[in-house]
This record gives structure tokens, C-alpha cells and sequence, in this order.
């Protein structure tokens, strides 16, 4: 009787629902709608994600259905939040306030590279100007802006004893600042540590002429 060794059976992997298959397609398309824009073949996206290019559209329409969700997804703030929050409070305000600069610095660049790159092809869809509400405001900028200002404000709050305004209003500055830097065309932008010392510190010098 001839003996066969047990051949231990192939596993296949887990498979994905629609929305986790269209989360793991998003990013893999995403750093190449920054390289070639709405030109990226899906042919691309689908190597990209290790998959067959029709399973792209099992769960997109088409291919623009595509780029609008990597430009959602480029837009959203979750990942920048969870980034913020995990900043460790044990380092100094300044430092604290230099990572959280980088991570959303880094955010804002992400989503111009996205949008500047389907604009450049004239396959950015630009939405109806929003209305704003009764206090000038626009409600869905502010909703886009509450998480992140929510997880600054926790970074100053550990000093709030010594600081000149409440953690939430010195949020609000602080995210505007980085938002103005972040469209600035200048030829010598501040440095992450520069504006982070103006916002901390003011434009004086330290020394006798400065009091």
C-alpha cells in the first residue's frame, strides 16, 4: 500500500464586502490619480489593488464614479483625527503642536494633489456654491473642521492654566493659520517649527526690546 503524505488544503483569503472592496480600490488608486490624474486606466488601479479589472466595476459604476471617491476619500479628515489624537501629551506644547501641523499640513497636501490633479484634466466635478447659514457660516465646512479642531483643542489643554484664550478658541486659530499656510504661494513658506513658535510665542524677538 503506497503511503500519500497529507497535503495540507490552500486557504483562500477572506472575501471582501462591497464597501471594505471599495475602501482597499480607493487606495490604491489614489496615489496614482496624484501621479497621472483622471488619465489613470483602471487597467492600472486594478494592478494596484492585485485584482481583476472587472471586479473594479462590481463596486464603481465607471470610472468616474472612481475618481469622485478618491476625492472624497482625500477629503476626509478620520484619518487625520486619529493621528491628532494619538499624539502623545508627554512632550512639550511646542512639539505637540509641530506634529499636529505636520499631520494636517500633510492632509491638505494630499487632498490639493488629488484635486489639482483632476482639475488639471477637467475631471473635478466643482460642486454648487453652499449656502451659508443664519451666523455666515457654512455648515458643511464647519462639519468637516469640528473633529480636527476637537483633537487641537486636547493638545493645549493640558496648559490651559497658563494660556491667554480657552484651548478651543486657540484651536480655531491654530487651524486657520495652518490652513492659510497651507494655500500660500510663497517662495520661503514658514517652516512647521517657525509657525509654530509665531503662533506660541508672537513676532518679537526675544530680549529688552521687545517688553
Amino acid at each position: 500500500m503506497t503511503q500519500t503524505s497529507a497535503t495540507p488544503s490552500r486557504r483562500r483569503a477572506p472575501a471582501m464586502d462591497p464597501e471594505q472592496r471599495r475602501a482597499a480600490i480607493v487606495a490604491a488608486a489614489l496615489p496614482l490619480v496624484i501621479e497621472y490624474g483622471a488619465s489613470v486606466t483602471t487597467a492600472k488601479v486594478a494592478r494596484a489593488a492585485c485584482i481583476g479589472e472587472g471586479t473594479i466595476f462590481r463596486v464603481f459604476d465607471d470610472k468616474n464614479a472612481l475618481l469622485a471617491a478618491c476625492m472624497a476619500e482625500a477629503a476626509r479628515p478620520d484619518t487625520t483625527v486619529a493621528h491628532l489624537e494619538s499624539i502623545s501629551m508627554d512632550q512639550p506644547l511646542a512639539d505637540r503642536l509641530a506634529e499636529a501641523a505636520d499631520t494636517m499640513r500633510g492632509h491638505m497636501t494630499r487632498m490639493g494633489a488629488v484635486a489639482g490633479a483632476l482639475a488639471a484634466s477637467g475631471r473635478l466635478e466643482r460642486p454648487a456654491p453652499p449656502e451659508p447659514g443664519k451666523d455666515g457660516r457654512f455648515p458643511d465646512r464647519e462639519a468637516s473642521l469640528a473633529a480636527p479642531r476637537a483633537a487641537l483643542a486636547a493638545l493645549f489643554e493640558p496648559e490651559q492654566d497658563r494660556l491667554r484664550l480657552a484651548p478651543e478658541r486657540l484651536a480655531d486659530a491654530f487651524q486657520m493659520v495652518l490652513m492659510a499656510g497651507g494655500r500660500t504661494s510663497s517662495p520661503d513658506p514658514l517652516t512647521t517649527e517657525e509657525l509654530v513658535d509665531l503662533f506660541l510665542n508672537g513676532a518679537f524677538a526675544a530680549g529688552p526690546e521687545a517688553q
